[in-house]
């Protein structure tokens, strides 16, 4: 598989369950605008991805392969650790303001990624592809893939979502990619 469709997978299985989701979901049934809040999940997670993926790619030419295998293998080990903790969204999202539901959506969202894991895969997956473009567009398209039925269907989502059953299947999913990648094994064969 190439770059791309590993990319868009990890994060897709990622953001299930995610504050970024959760997020999505409260804009939704908050707002009730789901074309300017699409719009800015999407610019949110393009200009947020890219800036992570270019920092990976960067990494990934500072590291040895052996090396990065170590830290690709053991930060999929991470986040499969971490997509078992339910995510919480911390601050109430606020309805009203000024700047709009596009803009409000836009700097929520790119707040909400930073530091994320999905973040944290795209940047880990640039670092081992060093293919920018195609990491991007499938970190991004990966986050859409969530975030677009979420949206549309926020009223429906909230009561048909088993969250714990997502965040074990992502958790294994992930688990098994680290696994995979410390055993030498590329995941470009899964």
């Amino acid at each position: 598989m190439d770059p791309f469709f590993v990319s868009t997978a990890s994060v897709a299985v990622g953001e299930l369950g995610d504050k970024t989701q959760l997020l999505s979901l409260i804009l939704a049934t908050r707002l009730r605008k789901p074309v300017p809040i699409i719009a800015g999940i999407f610019v949110a997670t393009l200009v947020n991805h890219l800036i992570a993926c270019s920092v990976g790619e960067w990494v990934g030419t500072l590291l040895t392969p052996s090396v990065l295998r170590w830290v690709l293998g053991i930060s999929f080990l991470a986040v499969a650790a971490w997509a078992l903790i339910p995510d919480k969204m911390d601050d109430d999202v606020k309805t009203r303001s000024h700047y709009g539901i596009f803009v409000l959506t836009t700097i929520t969202f790119f707040l909400a990624e930073m530091g994320d894991k999905t973040q944290i895969i795209a940047l880990a997956l640039a670092a081992k592809y060093n293919a920018l473009i195609a990491v991007v567009a499938g970190t991004t398209l990966g986050m859409m893939i969530v975030n677009v039925p979420t949206v549309l269907f926020a009223e429906r989502a909230t009561k048909w979502i088993p969250l714990k059953v997502v965040r074990a299947v992502a958790a294994l999913i992930y688990a098994v990619l680290g696994v995979l990648t410390l055993a030498g094994q590329s995941s470009m064969h899964l």
